[in-house]
């Protein structure tokens, strides 16, 4: 990359520095600045030499090293010298902060101890400890104590000297390498923790990882070596920058940014390698096979990174052919390689150079002095509407953290921005320039960007996004106006004319959806001429096509666009319709362009700090003796970094000169004021500035005091002679210099002192009718002391005035002032405090509005106490809503009169939190039944809901349960839907879908306890059915028939109900046919094989509900087992016969049979108590006992109430529930 520079007089050459001794600190008068440009977002920063000292006796320096934590500056270098030096700056006055405030050595302290030549010198700040070591290979540890440093150890291994020594990031180790490859570890406490000697290695540099599990090892002969923690070779490094490079070679200096502030974009590079040939390499991690490479055409004796990693300082020599001698110079560049600009240093030779802790500084060691010099970043930021806007990074994220701080209200709005390049602000509002997110999906009427790769985000004072707007150029500059948002690359600018409005219709939505076909949106190539019409469009194939004159800078007002290009040419549109209006030439490169409030002069700062002039409209004539538009004016200033022009003077504007601010009038400079703040604004005669490099230091904690207002001199001599000579004189010199600002100022100063006339021709002049309007008022006013009290209150002071209401007895007037201000708490304590009857109407809106208060502020509890006061139910509702005070909330409901108008909006709200009952009663207060029935659907509380639609005479119920229901069956939801029913009190419906379920389940072979379970509750079911039946028919022959008659009529209307399911019948069939088959298993396996055939063979009559495979199979193996073999010969012949079976089960149930019946005789060998009718099945049987399966012969025996089953009573006293139902026994 080519370096750009500049020299520190602007000429090329530099001034003859005297010598001073140490303790003088000497402002350099005369210095340099610089600054280049970054092609993310234009220069990223400016400096400029500042101070030197000089050491004593001429002794020349060889390291310097800047303590980042306390300040501390130690230097080393021949003889012995070692220093410790502090820079203490100077904060007695509020405005002078910063670079600006005034510093002094507070610490100029000679370290004894070296007698050779101090060559290395390493902080270790977390620990307050110096490191030092000389040609000698002596080594000090310096400690700080009361004020001073005083030796605390001593190392000297005497066999060859310290090359490099480096504390890892903790402070807990530092590594020790000597030239002759001996490695020491130690600790920080002095003790060795490992060491070794790398035989036939000379070595030059360490350096620890962030993690301090790598340690780097520069070589004498440019190697570099990576180890790990312990000492153990993993690998040399990779070394790109070296390709094609012959000749011997060193390294100049290994850095490795350890991210404790952060990064300026995740995976940034961090590790700097670079060797005295001047190549360069910037590394990811210590193995990154693609580093950035840089060849800064320089000889370079040191690097260092500023303290966020952002900005890499590279310290040398370089030859100079219009020179003799070699020129020291200081290079700066980003991580990623981009050149930020050159420092050129008088002197001879450049030895070592140290950032400050802030980065806003930076000491180099040159000769037998040290130069300091400041750095003025281009810091992210913006000014609207009262609000800095301010971007910083964090160590733990890896986005931006945009601030919005609110100066008025001191109040801040965080968010987090990923890729952010650039803030721009308007009026109240500004954009934020980002790199596209790629997970981010685009809007639909974005997809025309194909792929848009960044995003201008438009924004409101407080952080909230309003439109934004995906593009394919990079921009590099952004400018924005009230209506335009103009953003470039290098060859091209996109215009987005922007609308905001408070509330869009659906039409203004559709506007702005069609806002690219409507030319809201247009790209333009610089190389096009443009002519006014609607010629441009939406094509970012212009934005590829190169130009051999990239841009540099834009500006923008309402009027006109200005595009500077990097030869000089000034491009001039008119906006909104773009159109090439004019071409200027300049002798510069553009940095910062800026148009003054009536777009007729252009101020230029140049990239070497140059600000210069333009006049656009005056029409000249040139050297060749043609008329041209246009005019370089005279004035140009140099080192400037930072100017403003004032919005209501086109004459007026205000500019940063290292730590200076300057006020021009008509190109005439007032007296400068010390300062390093950033222009904010220039309106009203009053600049505002702000500090922001105190800001960033705590940037999450912003302080007013980092805001500083300054006067220009025709307020302060206008305000001067008010306070001193007179109104009338003021009045005189505010004529001849007139100022809406200062007409005000004249017209508050006469209204003090009650001079009405003179305020009212003041306010006339800056034409402030509400300042008219109140001294007409004035004038109509008797009373003197009710004139001045109105001045007061008009100025501001409240609390006086009230108080010179109250001392004549005009509490009316003192409450109207109050109200006027909207402060409701004085208006209640004036209420309460006043004697006599409060007025209650008023004392009521006072606590409402407390209430509204605190509700704002979420604080409901207090709002609460106020509402109930001002009873304002409406509002109260909301609170304990918030609270979730559920019971307040149902007070109030019961307390309103029935059909009240905020009865609906309550029960909504038990509604959403799922409290039927409460939401019920809510709405049937209010008269809304179907509202009331749609909330039990809701919170499917559906017999609530039959309940209320019948009481309500309601037919819709039965569909939408129906409908839900259906819904639930889709979705395979059967068991739900059951329950629905059942809720419903819809018992037949939801029995009908427990069978189904039954049957399927049966079906599937699944385990016969299970079924037996679903068949039951089904029978449950529809003995819920019957007695609903016959409870509906008992309730409507209540007083006219008898109760045999209202029976006989539920069971018809169950006939009727039955007719097409069968099932009612005989609901326990399936419960019955299960039970037997289990039973009759449990049994056998028990041993009590009789009874488990007589429990088997009532099996027979439930071929329809078991597989009769399964029920001949269990009755064969029970008469097999009873010795019953005449059965057990039945049960086979009806399995061989069974069609279901194939021909292979056939044969193997024959096998089995022939097998059996071939031992014994197919007889049963003792009577069955069963007769054969058993077998083959018949009407009039006797009851069974379901506990054992056996017939009951017995008079007494006991039935269950619930399915009506017998048990044998010597049975049922072994029993709690039902065998069969599992209904309790009593």
């Amino acid at each position: 990359m080519r370096p750009g520079s500049s020299s520190c007089q602007g000429d090329g050459s530099f001034p003859e520095l005297l010598v001073l001794p140490i303790g003088g600190v000497e402002p350099l008068l005369v210095v340099g600045l610089s600054g280049h440009c970054d092609p993310l977002g234009g220069p990223t920063m400016f400096f400029y030499l500042t101070k030197k000292i000089s050491i004593p006796n001429k002794v020349k320096l060889k390291c310097i090293s800047w303590n980042k934590e306390q300040g501390f500056i130690a230097c080393g270098g021949e003889d012995g010298l070692l220093k410790v030096l502090k820079l203490e700056t100077q904060t007695g006055d509020a405005k002078l902060r910063g670079l600006a405030a005034p510093s002094n050595l507070s610490m100029n302290q000679n370290l004894e101890g070296h007698s050779g030549s101090v060559q290395v010198v390493t902080w270790n700040e977390q620990y307050q400890k110096l490191t030092t070591s000389d040609e000698n290979g002596l080594i000090i540890v310096w400690m700080f104590c009361k004020g001073s440093w005083f030796e605390e150890m001593i190392n000297n291994r005497n066999k060859s000297v310290v090359r490099s020594m480096s504390w890892n990031a903790d402070g807990q180790k530092i590594c020790i390498v000597y030239e002759d490859g001996a490695v020491i570890v130690g600790s920080v406490d002095g003790n060795r923790i490992w060491g070794k000697d790398l035989k036939g290695l000379q070595l030059c540099h360490v350096t620890w990882s962030a993690d301090s599990k790598v340690l780097l090892f520069g070589m004498a002969n440019g190697e570099i070596h990576i180890y790990d923690n312990q000492g153990h070779f993993i690998i040399k490094m990779k070394l790109s920058c070296l390709v094609n490079v012959t000749g011997a070679i060193s390294i100049a200096g290994i850095h490795w940014y350890h991210g404790t502030e952060g990064y300026v974009e995740p995976d940034c590079p961090c590790l700097a390698v670079c060797f005295d040939n001047g190549r360069c390499q910037i590394m990811r991690h210590e193995n990154d096979q693609n580093p950035v490479l840089i060849d800064t055409g320089m000889y370079v004796v040191g690097i260092q990174w500023n303290h966020m990693g952002s900005v890499l300082a590279v310290a040398g020599s370089q030859k100079v052919a219009t020179q003799d001698k070699d020129v020291n110079i200081v290079q700066f560049y980003t991580p990623f390689g981009e050149h930020l600009g050159t420092l050129k240093v008088p002197g001879k030779e450049i030895s070592a150079l140290s950032w400050e802790g802030s980065g806003l500084k930076i000491a180099l060691a040159v000769d037998s002095f040290i130069y300091f010099a400041n750095i003025r970043p281009n810091y992210k930021w913006g000014y609207c509407s009262n609000t800095v806007v301010y971007a910083y990074t964090k160590p733990d994220r890896p986005e931006y953290c945009v601030v919005f701080w609110d100066t008025k209200n001191n109040e801040k709005y965080l968010k987090y921005v990923k890729g952010l390049i650039s803030i721009t602000t308007c009026g109240d509002f500004c954009i934020l320039a980002t790199k596209a997110d790629e997970n981010h999906p685009q809007e639909e009427n974005e997809m025309e960007t194909f792929g848009a790769t960044f995003v201008l985000v438009l924004c409101n004072s407080i952080g909230t996004p309003l439109d934004p707007k995906y593009i394919d150029i990079v921009p590099l500059f952004v400018a924005m106006t009230k209506t335009h948002v103009i953003a470039a690359s290098k060859e091209a600018f996109y215009t987005w004319q922007y609308h905001v409005a408070k509330k869009l219709t659906a039409v203004e939505i559709n506007q702005i959806t069609r806002s690219r076909k409507e030319g809201r949106e247009r790209i333009y190539h610089v190389d096009d001429t443009p002519s006014g019409s609607m010629d441009g469009v939406l094509d970012y194939s212009k934005a590829i096509q190169g130009t051999r004159d990239p841009i540099c800078a834009i500006t923008a007002s309402d009027k006109i666009l200005i595009v500077g290009r990097e030869s000089g040419t000034i491009q001039r549109y008119s906006l909104p319709n773009v159109g090439l209006i004019q071409k200027y030439s300049l002798n510069c490169r553009s940095y910062q362009l800026s148009l003054n409030c009536n777009s007729s002069r252009l101020a230029i700062i140049d990239i070497s700090g140059v600000l210069t002039f333009f006049d656009l409209d005056a029409r000249v004539t040139d050297s060749t003796g043609q008329h041209v538009v246009g005019e370089l004016l005279k004035l140009e200033r140099k080192d400037v970094w930072d100017m403003k022009w004032a919005k209501d003077n086109p004459d007026l504007f205000a500019m940063m000169e290292k730590t200076r601010m300057y006020v021009f009038r008509n190109l005439d400079p007032e007296e400068p004021i010390q300062t390093s703040g950033y222009i904010c604004n220039f309106e009203d005669l009053e600049i505002k500035s702000v500090l922001l490099d105190e800001l960033l230091k705590d940037p999450e904690r912003p302080n007013k005091d980092y805001l500083v207002n300054f006067e220009i001199r025709s307020l302060r001599d206008s305000r001067a002679l008010i306070e001193k000579v007179g109104i009338e004189d003021a009045s005189q010199f505010i004529e001849d210099n007139p100022h809406p600002r200062l007409w005000r100022l004249l017209a508050e100063a006469a209204l003090q002192k009650l001079d009405l006339h003179t305020a009212e021709q003041a306010f006339v002049h800056c034409k402030d009718y509400q300042g008219i309007k109140f001294v007409k008022r004035l004038g109509k006013l008797l009373s003197e002391s009710m004139k001045q009290t109105e001045v007061v209150g008009y100025f501001g002071r409240f609390e006086e005035a009230e108080r010179m209401y109250l001392e004549m007895d005009r509490r009316d007037l003192a409450l109207g002032l109050r109200l006027k201000l909207g402060d409701w708490f004085r208006v209640f304590h004036l209420l309460k405090t006043g004697s006599g009857d409060a007025d209650d109407s008023l004392l009521e809106q006072a606590n409402n509005a407390i209430g509204d208060y605190f509700a704002d502020r979420q604080k409901w509890l207090n709002a609460v106490q106020y509402y109930v006061q001002g009873r304002n139910q409406e509002r109260l509702a909301e609170c304990y809503y918030m609270l979730e005070d559920y019971d307040g909330l149902e007070n109030l409901a019961i307390s309103l009169p029935e059909n009240h108008k905020l009865l609906p909006e309550i029960a909504q709200m038990f509604v959403r939190v799922g409290m039927c009952e409460q939401a019920v009663t809510a709405f049937l207060k209010c008269g809304q039944p179907k509202a009331a029935v749609d909330t039990c659907v809701h919170l499917n509380q559906w017999n609530k809901a039959v309940e209320l639609a019948k009481n309500h005479s309601m037919k819709e119920i039965g569909s939408l349960l129906a409908r839900y229901a259906s819904h639930l069956l889709e979705k395979n939801k059967t068991l739900d839907a059951i329950e629905l029913y059942r809720k419903a009190n819809y018992f037949f419906d939801a029995a009908k879908l427990m069978f189904k379920i039954a049957d399927e389940e049966a079906k599937k072979g699944t385990k016969p306890l299970r079924v037996k379970k679903l068949y039951v509750l089904s029978a449950l079911l529809v003995e819920q059915h019957h007695e609903q039946m016959k409870n509906a028919q008992r309730g409507k022959a209540r007083g006219k028939n008898s109760e045999a008659t209202s029976a006989l009529a539920g069971l018809l209307e169950e006939e009727v109900l039955s007719t097409t399911d069968r099932f009612t019948d005989n609901a326990w069939r399936g419960a019955e046919a299960y039970h037997f088959f289990i039973l009759a298993q449990r049994q056998l396996y028990e041993g009590y094989v009789d009874t488990a055939l007589k429990t088997a063979l009532h099996l027979k009559d439930y071929e329809d509900i078991i597989p009769a495979v399964e029920i001949y199979s269990l009755l064969a193996l029970c008469a097999c087992a009873s010795r019953a073999f005449g059965t057990c010969s039945k049960a086979f012949i009806k399995l061989t016969s069974l069609e279901t079976l194939s021909s292979e089960q056939k044969q193997q149930y024959e096998d089995l049979a022939l097998e059996i019946f071939t031992k014994y005789t197919s007889t049963d060998n003792r009577k069955s108590e069963l007769d054969d009718s058993l077998m083959e099945g018949g009407e009039g049987k006797l009851p069974t006992c379901v506990a054992t399966g056996s017939p009951i012969t017995e008079y007494q025996f006991w039935m269950c109430g619930v399915c009506k089953h017998c048990v044998l009573a010597q049975e049922i006293s072994h029993y709690s529930f039902c065998p069969l139902c599992h209904s309790p026994v009593g």
